[in-house]
């Protein structure tokens, strides 16, 4: 269950609260510094050279990219509902088979596949559903480089447990990123699981088990984008999804299922 990277300097509860001061995620200033801190000696030999003049500007506006990938904004969480995880485009709208405290996805199924996004849930996962394994509805949601990469918790409850999966780093709009590295957040009835991309490979959780959330709190962030799904309690079937696969959504504030 060893949830925390040992070299994640973001502590448990670090800008957890829906509504914050912070502007930036934790560690943001990290990024930012460093591109910036380049463009100091680029500007003291601007001079002589063409191509330390050009990032000698160039470097500014990476910080500022930067700082502005890891932005922070506050959410207004809705009094009910099953909320987005993140902000961005749905990807994955899927049944699969939950048993033994495990859920089983269908090889090389993923949000670019049509049958892993089969809505009517007639997809390649049909023959987990008569399984003895109980069906749950997985909802995926892709973070690109420009959206807010801050996650937040879809339902209110006690975090069971934090699991860090090794992985690989494909894309993560790509069907091979269901082997991406990735960290699990337990809940009693859900699961929330963020997910490193290509470019993305840090995955930053702000929890530990044992932490209360309520709906729509911080619960970590990924750093440039990348996947955050949600398994949905056992009660919630595909007919209550109320959002579809391509729509934008809005992390903390969104209804992914009206409840």
């Amino acid at each position: 269950m060893g949830a925390r990277d040992p070299e994640d300097e973001f502590g448990p509860g670090a800008a957890r609260s829906p509504e914050s001061s912070n502007r930036f995620a934790p560690g943001a200033w990290r990024y930012g510094l460093l591109a910036l801190a380049l463009a100091i000696p680029a500007a003291l030999l601007a001079r002589s050279k063409r191509w330390t003049r050009r990032w000698g500007l160039a470097a500014p506006l990476l910080s500022l990219g930067a700082l502005l990938f890891h932005r922070d904004p506050d959410r207004t969480p809705p009094e009910s509902g099953v909320l987005a995880p993140a902000d961005g485009r749905v990807s994955v709208i899927r049944e699969e088979r939950h048993e033994s405290g495990e859920s089983h996805e269908p090889d090389g199924e993923n949000d670019d596949s049509e049958s892993g996004s089969d809505e009517s849930g007639d997809g390649s996962d049909e023959s987990g559903a008569e399984s003895d394994g109980e069906t749950r509805v997985r909802v995926g949601v892709f973070m690109n480089v420009t959206d807010v990469h801050v996650n937040r918790a879809p339902l209110g409850g006690r975090v069971e447990a934090v699991e860090r999966e090794p992985g690989k780093h494909r894309p993560a709009f790509s069907k091979e990123s269901d082997n991406n590295e990735k960290v699990h957040l337990r809940f009693a009835d859900h699961d929330v699981t963020l997910i490193a991309g290509a470019f993305a490979r840090r995955i930053h959780p702000y929890v530990e088990p044992g932490d209360e959330l309520a709906r729509g709190e911080r619960l970590g962030h990924i750093s440039f984008g990348s996947r955050a799904d949600v398994l949905l309690p056992p009660e919630v079937d595909l007919a209550d999804v109320a959002v579809e696969r391509g729509q934008t959504v809005r992390a903390g504030e969104t209804r992914l299922v009206e409840r």
